[in-house]
C-alpha cells in the first residue's frame, strides 16, 4: 500500500516543480568538480522539465516528496503547530466557552476575564491546558499529516489534469477525509477540556476530571460530542485549507510582487501567514454554531446536540463570534506559519502553488506564460 502510494505522489500535480528531487543528494567534493557535461547529466537525472528543482535538489531535502518519512514528518509539522497554538490561547477560549454556556454570567470578553480573574486568579485561565494540549497534538498529528496522504490519494485517483482543474474540491475532499479522522482523536480530550472550563467545581486538573467523568456517564462521556465535533470541526478545516491553499495562490499570483521561487524563505513564511489569517477569519464563522453546540454540550449532563441547538436559539448559536474571530484567526495564521517553518527548518519538500500542467495547456491551446 505506502509503495504504491509514494508511487502516486511521484505523479502527483502538487508535486511540481520537484519533479523528480533526490532526498540527500549527494554533493561532490570541492577537489573533484563535476564536469560541464556531467552537470548537464545530473540535471537531466534530476528534473527533466524544470531547473528549480535541480538547485532544491542540490540543497538536499531532508526526505523524497509522498515518502512515509515526508507524511511522518508533516504529522510531526501538524503536532507541533496545533498542539502550542491552542495551548497559548487557552485563557481566551476558556472565556470564550465560559460566554456560550453562561452568557448571563460572563456578559463580555473583558467582563468575562474580570470574573474569571476575580473566582479563580490569575492560574484559573490556564484550566483545560492539558487537555487542550494533548488532544489538539493527537488533532494536528491526524489533521495535518491525513490531508497530506489524501491530497496526494485523490490527486492520483481522478488523474494530473483534473487534479489541476478541480483543485479546490480536491483541497476540501482531502481536508474533510483528514478531519473525520483528526476529530476521533480529539474528542475525549475536548470533553474532558470544556467540563473543566466550564463546570465550577467539577475539576482543576485533568487527573481529577477523567476519573470523574467515566464514574458519572462511561466512556460516552468522552464520546458524545464527536457528531458535533465532526459539524464544528470538518467544514472549519475544509475552510481552512481550501481557502489557504487558493488564498496563497492568489497572492503569489496578484499581490506578491516577484515571483515564489526569487522570495527568501522568511518572505515565504510571511505570505504563508497573512493566507493563514484570512482563512482563519472564514474558518471561524462558518463553524461556530457548532463550537457553541459543542460547548453547551459537554456542560449539560444527558443532553443531545438537537436538544441544546433548540434551547440556545438560532443567536444563542452566535454568542462568543467576535472572540472567537479573532482567536482562530490568529490561531490558524500561526499554526500555518509554523507548519511551514517546520518544513523550512527540517528541509522538507515545499512545492509551490500547483501550475497549469503542460498537456492541458496543449488541449487548450495555451502557449507561453500565463
Amino acid at each position: 500500500m505506502f509503495k504504491s502510494l509514494f508511487e502516486a505522489a511521484q505523479n502527483s500535480t502538487f508535486k511540481s516543480p520537484f519533479t523528480s528531487a533526490n532526498c540527500q543528494a549527494a554533493t561532490p567534493a570541492p577537489s573533484t568538480p563535476l564536469l560541464p557535461s556531467a552537470v548537464s547529466d545530473a540535471s537531466r537525472q534530476l528534473t527533466p522539465n524544470h531547473n528549480f528543482a535541480a538547485a532544491a535538489a542540490a540543497q538536499g531535502d531532508s526526505c523524497e516528496f509522498g515518502s512515509n518519512h515526508y507524511f511522518l514528518l508533516c504529522g510531526l509539522g501538524g503536532i507541533i503547530s496545533c498542539g502550542t497554538t491552542h495551548t497559548m490561547v487557552v485563557p481566551l477560549d476558556l472565556v470564550k466557552c465560559r460566554l456560550q454556556v453562561d452568557p448571563a454570567k460572563y456578559k463580555s470578553v473583558v467582563n468575562g476575564f474580570r470574573v474569571s480573574l476575580a473566582e479563580e486568579g490569575v492560574r484559573g485561565l490556564a484550566k483545560g491546558w492539558a487537555p487542550t494540549f494533548i488532544g489538539y497534538s493527537m488533532q494536528g498529528l491526524c489533521k495535518f499529516g491525513l490531508y497530506e496522504v489524501f491530497k496526494v490519494i485523490y490527486s492520483n485517483a481522478i488523474g494530473e489534469e483534473n487534479a489541476f482543474l478541480y483543485r479546490t474540491g480536491l483541497y476540501l475532499a482531502a481536508s474533510a477525509s483528514a478531519e473525520f479522522f483528526a476529530d476521533i482523536a480529539l474528542a475525549p480530550m475536548e470533553a474532558a477540556k470544556v467540563k473543566i472550563q466550564t463546570t465550577p467545581g467539577f475539576a482543576k486538573t485533568l487527573r481529577e476530571a477523567l476519573p470523574k467523568m467515566t464514574a458519572q456517564e462511561g466512556i460516552s462521556a468522552f464520546y458524545k460530542g464527536l457528531v458535533p465535533l465532526w459539524m464544528r470541526q470538518i467544514p472549519y478545516t475544509m475552510m481552512k485549507f481550501a481557502c489557504f491553499e487558493r488564498t496563497l495562490e492568489l497572492l503569489y499570483k496578484y499581490v506578491v510582487p516577484k515571483p515564489r521561487a526569487d522570495c527568501t524563505k522568511g518572505e515565504q513564511l510571511i505570505v504563508t501567514f497573512a493566507a493563514g489569517y484570512i482563512a482563519g477569519v472564514f474558518c471561524a464563522i462558518v463553524s461556530h454554531p457548532a463550537d457553541t453546540v459543542v460547548s453547551k454540550l459537554n456542560q449539560a449532563k444527558g443532553a443531545s446536540a438537537l436538544d441544546v441547538a433548540k434551547q440556545l436559539g438560532w443567536s444563542g448559536l452566535w454568542g462568543g463570534l467576535m472572540p472567537r474571530i479573532v482567536m482562530i484567526g490568529t490561531l490558524t495564521a500561526a499554526q500555518w506559519f509554523i507548519y511551514d517553518a517546520v518544513k523550512v527548518f527540517l528541509r522538507m519538500p515545499r512545492p509551490p502553488p500547483p501550475e497549469m500542467p503542460e498537456s492541458l495547456k496543449k488541449k487548450l491551446g495555451i502557449t507561453g506564460e500565463q
